[in-house]
């Protein structure tokens, strides 16, 4: 079992880490072209609306982390009589949660131009975008949205990642065509509707092919459809929390500051978020192995694993960390001159919003494949309430500073400890807490000082242009990594994580 486990982990790391690279690398030069050829507006006007339908997407209630929670027992005992009756029910669900967004779409319709502070560019309608938008939204439910759990649950993400590269080349190949021949931001926004449609009807196919015995048939016994609509419930607010943190600061930025310095956050973000995304693909890609393993395996094996994996990301967070503090102004003076660039300050606020995300983005894997939302329910809503009440009276005396200073407080202060708390009176014994907070405050202090040492060294490489770039990139690679494994160099999950990855590879 532990070795399966690997093998698909192993595998969904691979093919996600490939499909991050093509995501990241292909919007990148998107992102690029519609600056230089459409405007730097345009930018700013697309997040603003990702986010507002990021906000939207509460309708969804964390429905498909609930239902892929559900689905681990019964593939275990190859119950597929109560999978097909999951996945009706999940149909169903979805169904409603598409029609939801729509009509609450609509409704909020006539208040879109108001979130905008300052003129768009003439030639634009913002209703016809905005509802083009919200119809990506609502067909990304109604389209066998719900057949991709089948893979999520079976940890066979690589090929939901193998789908998303056919279909995201046919949509980048549409779009760049639009950009640089065409200049029509409709059409922009038109292949993005038709990439969605296109990814989910494949995507169900291949769920079709692959597991024909899985159909949407059957009614699920009331204790488990009760046990499924609470940890629904549950997990609502943890829903309201995430899109409040991820799509508010974009919200406020637009209407308070208005969409050329969105767009300046949003080049900065984009960068961070496109570093998160990679390490995203390992959280992604093991979560139902650790929820399998927290039901088959003792807890000394689970408390070990935690302690290994968060080594591991402690590890690739100082190392990020070093890069970003180091490197993020030269390559944003490459990419977008000095123009658009923010000032330090902003990046190291980056980076401490980027390393306490890592931390609670691996407890929050814990807790989702553990399935402790009920006891975790009201800490994402405090957190995000507190986050958004900073934004907003932060934002008038601080600018861009305010928002990101509120989202770094509200989490070092309030999310992190007490989901920290959680984990270890739900999960794990809490007589481990002790040996939890004293090796993570270890690894965040080892990590501030590489950080401290790195910049140091790196702020006496001013030579312009990509030779700054370059050598700076260098003494990233090697400094920071070299130090924090010296550091280390007896630690027993240090020995382990070494381990572990050989043992993916050869999987």
């Amino acid at each position: 079992m532990e070795n399966e486990r690997r093998k698909n982990a192993a595998r969904n790391i691979v093919f996600g880490t490939v499909l991050k690279v093509y995501q990241v690398l292909a919007p990148f030069f998107l992102r690029t072209a519609m600056i230089y050829f459409m405007g730097i507006k345009y930018v700013g006007l697309n997040g603003l609306f990702v986010s507002v339908l990021q906000v939207l997407n509460l309708a969804e209630l964390g429905v498909g982390s609930a239902m892929v929670f559900s689905m681990y027992k019964p593939i275990t005992e190859n119950d597929t009589e109560t999978i097909c009756a999951l996945l009706k029910l999940y149909r169903l669900y979805y169904r409603i949660i598409g029609t939801v967004i729509a009509a609450a779409g609509l409704l909020i319709t006539p208040i879109v131009p108001k979130l905008i502070n300052g003129n768009v560019p003439e030639e634009i309608n913002v209703y016809v975008l905005y509802l083009l938008n919200l119809g990506t939204t609502v067909l990304s439910y109604w389209l066998f949205a719900w057949k991709t759990s089948i893979f999520m649950a079976y940890q066979r993400n690589d090929i939901i990642s193998k789908i998303t590269i056919i279909t995201s080349t046919m949509q980048y190949i549409a779009q760049i065509i639009v950009i640089w021949f065409l200049g029509d931001y409709y059409l922009f926004v038109i292949a993005n509707l038709a990439y969605q449609i296109l990814t989910n009807i494949i995507t169900a196919i291949a769920a079709d092919r692959l597991y024909p015995q899985y159909k949407p048939a059957g009614i699920l016994d009331n204790e488990k459809k009760t046990d499924l609509n609470t940890r629904i419930k549950d997990l609502f607010t943890a829903k309201v929390g995430e899109i409040i943190v991820n799509s508010v600061d974009t919200i406020v930025i637009s209407t308070f500051l208005g969409l050329t310095i969105l767009a300046v956050y949003q080049n900065y973000y984009y960068i961070m978020a496109s570093v998160i995304s990679f390490i995203t693909v390992i959280f992604t890609s093991v979560t139902a192995g650790i929820g399998n393993s927290l039901i088959v395996e003792s807890e000394k094996k689970n408390f070990s694993d935690l302690k290994k994996f968060t080594f591991v990301i402690c590890f690739v967070s100082c190392f990020c960390s070093c890069c970003f503090l180091c490197v993020y102004q030269p390559f944003m003076e490459i990419w977008m001159g000095m123009e658009y660039m923010l000032d330090y300050t902003a990046v190291v606020l980056f980076v401490i919003y980027f390393y306490t995300f890592e931390i609670n983005q691996l407890l929050n894997t814990y807790k989702d494949a553990a399935g402790i939302w009920h006891k975790d329910r009201f800490r994402p809503l405090i957190t995000a309430g507190t986050n958004l009440a900073m934004n907003l009276i932060m934002v008038n005396f601080l600018g861009i500073y305010g928002v990101l200073l509120s989202t770094v407080i509200s989490t070092l202060v309030i999310g992190m400890p007490w989901l920290i708390h959680n984990l270890f009176s739900c999960v794990f014994k809490k007589e481990l807490l002790r040996e939890y907070l004293k090796m993570l405050l270890y690894y965040i202090a080892v990590s501030l000082v590489i950080c401290v040492i790195t910049a140091f060294i790196c702020n006496f490489i001013n030579l312009g242009g990509w030779l700054t770039f370059i050598i700076r990139l260098a003494i990233c690679i090697i400094l920071p990594n070299l130090i924090f494994a010296l550091l280390n160099i007896k630690n027993k999950e240090l020995r382990d994580s070494i381990s572990l990855v050989k043992n993916m590879i050869k999987k």
